[in-house]
């Protein structure tokens, strides 16, 4: 997984450095999101790894299936990437894509794992807390996990604040033991 991040990452930035220079981040997005779909359809995998198939005949698979979803730059992209044997890393292009853009509207992420489900209002409150803790406004993906007991867990980039029972439950074995 790594090594197709990396080969995904020029992609990315030269994706996303032609996207904000252009004012059109939102436009882009939207295209390598499809395109991310697209590349992860088990039916064209098999096309990508396929040695009959020419990078050329593969572009023009890949534009039929999207229609005209994509723009001419977009369109060079996926030339680019198919003639260099590269449409599989697609998906990760979209996501790193999505990180640079996020980084550039100041908005963070963070998984939120509760013990049970959260209530509007609850969430609202959490969000609005660590907006302020981060000074970013913060796009929150929520999950749950009854193996918490209580309480959450926030992982925010390599941050972690763990607020749940389990978490405390450990960290009180450890201070005992030591």
């Amino acid at each position: 997984m790594a090594e197709a991040i990396t080969v995904a990452r020029p992609y990315a930035e030269a994706a996303y450095k032609h996207a904000v220079a252009s004012g059109e981040l939102d436009q882009w997005s939207k295209m390598l999101q499809l395109a991310a779909i697209i590349a992860e359809d088990n039916e064209f995998k098999l096309l990508i790894g396929n040695p009959v198939i020419t990078a050329k005949r593969l572009e023009e698979i890949f534009l039929e299936i999207g229609k005209s979803k994509f723009n001419s730059e977009a369109r060079n992209l996926l030339a680019i990437l198919a003639v260099n044997k590269r449409m599989q890393v697609l998906p990760q292009i979209s996501q790193l894509f999505e990180q640079l853009k996020a980084q550039h509207e100041g908005v963070l992420e963070a998984k939120i794992v509760s013990a049970f489900a959260l209530e509007g209002r609850q969430l609202k409150k959490l969000i609005d807390d660590l907006e302020q803790k981060f000074k970013r406004k913060i796009e929150a993906r929520v999950s749950i996990d009854p193996e918490l007991i209580g309480g959450v867990k926030v992982e925010i980039g390599d941050e972690i604040l763990d607020a749940s029972v389990r978490g405390k439950l450990e960290a009180m074995a450890v201070a005992l033991k030591s």
